[in-house]
C-alpha cells in the first residue's frame, strides 16, 4: 500500500512538473489591452492526461499545482494563481468523473469504448474550463482587480480557451491511448487508478 501511494504522489509531481514545463515554455502568449495577456498552451492536455491516467483527484492536483507555479513565476499572470489552481482541479475531477466513475475506462477492453469515453472525459472537463475560465477571467478581473479592460479580454479569452480545448483534446487523448496498452500490460494503469476508482 505504501508503495502504491509513493508510485502515485511521484507520477502526480511528475504530472506537475510537465503541466508546468508545457504551459510556461511551450506557451504562445498574446498581450492585451491594459498589461494583460493570454496564450495557447497544451497545460490542459497535461491536467487531463493525469486525469486519465491517475484518477480525477490526482490528475487534477498535478495539473493545478504546475500550472499554477506557472503563474506565480510569470508577472503577468501570477495575480490569477488561484482562478488557476481551481480551475484546473476541476478540469481534473470532471475528467476523472467521467473516465472512471461513468465510463470505468480502467477496466474496459473494448479499445472503441476506451477511446469513447477517454474522449468524452477530456470533452467534459475542458468544456467546462471553455466555460468558466473566461467568466471567472472577467468577474475576478472586473470585481477583484478593477481592470476596466476586462470586456476587451473577455473575447479574447474565450478564443484562446477555445483553441486550447480543441488541441488539448486531441493531444491527451491520442497521449493517453498510446501510454495505456504498456501501463495496462505492466499492471501500472490498475494500480494508479486502484479497485475504488477514485473520481
Amino acid at each position: 500500500m505504501k508503495n502504491h501511494m509513493a508510485q502515485k504522489i511521484a507520477l502526480t509531481g511528475l504530472m506537475a512538473a510537465l503541466s508546468y514545463v508545457v504551459f510556461t515554455f511551450l506557451q504562445i502568449k498574446i498581450f492585451l489591452p491594459g498589461g494583460d495577456a493570454t496564450s495557447i498552451h497544451l497545460g490542459n492536455a497535461v491536467c487531463v492526461l493525469g486525469a486519465l491516467l491517475l484518477g480525477g483527484v490526482y490528475g487534477g492536483i498535478g495539473g493545478a499545482i504546475g500550472m499554477t507555479i506557472g503563474d506565480l513565476l510569470d508577472p503577468v499572470y501570477v495575480v490569477y494563481a488561484p482562478k488557476t489552481f481551481i480551475l484546473k482541479l476541476c478540469i481534473g475531477l470532471i475528467t476523472g468523473l467521467i473516465a472512471h466513475r461513468i465510463g470505468k475506462i480502467s477496466e474496459e477492453t473494448d479499445h472503441k469504448r476506451v477511446l469513447l469515453w477517454s474522449s468524452l472525459a477530456a470533452a467534459g472537463g475542458l468544456l467546462f474550463n471553455v466555460i468558466f475560465d473566461p467568466l471567472a477571467g472577467y468577474f475576478y478581473k472586473l470585481l477583484i482587480l478593477g481592470k476596466p479592460a476586462a470586456e476587451i479580454t473577455l473575447v479574447w479569452n474565450v478564443a484562446s480557451t477555445s483553441i486550447n480545448a480543441v488541441i488539448s483534446l486531441i493531444v491527451s487523448v491520442a497521449v493517453y491511448m498510446a501510454l495505456r496498452p504498456a501501463m495496462k500490460k505492466t499492471g501500472l494503469l490498475n494500480d494508479m487508478i486502484g479497485k475504488k476508482r477514485l473520481v
